[in-house]
């Protein structure tokens, strides 16, 4: 399954798990999570998963990400990192 499919499958089991933000949606979508992980991970970047990334440190659970920044209720004048 390429990365774009799997993408689009984490996007529907985010809407699945009650995340309704279409920012966060869209964001979680822009962004490319396969960035932000090692190399051997890139095929489990839009999995629903916490995964390591560089000096024994790991990049959270999408679920969780879109959840505490939905919660947030971020508008256009914030900035997330």
């Amino acid at each position: 399954m390429s990365l774009a499919a799997r993408k689009i499958r984490l996007i529907m089991g985010l809407r699945r798990a009650g995340v309704t933000d279409s920012n966060v949606l869209n964001a979680l979508e822009r962004i490319p999570r396969e960035a932000f992980v090692l190399p051997h991970f890139h095929d489990q970047a839009y999995e629903d998963q916490a995964l390591p990334i560089a000096q024994g440190q790991t990049i959270s659970q999408p679920q969780i990400v879109a959840m505490m920044t939905e919660a947030l209720r971020v508008t256009k004048s914030h900035k997330v990192l």
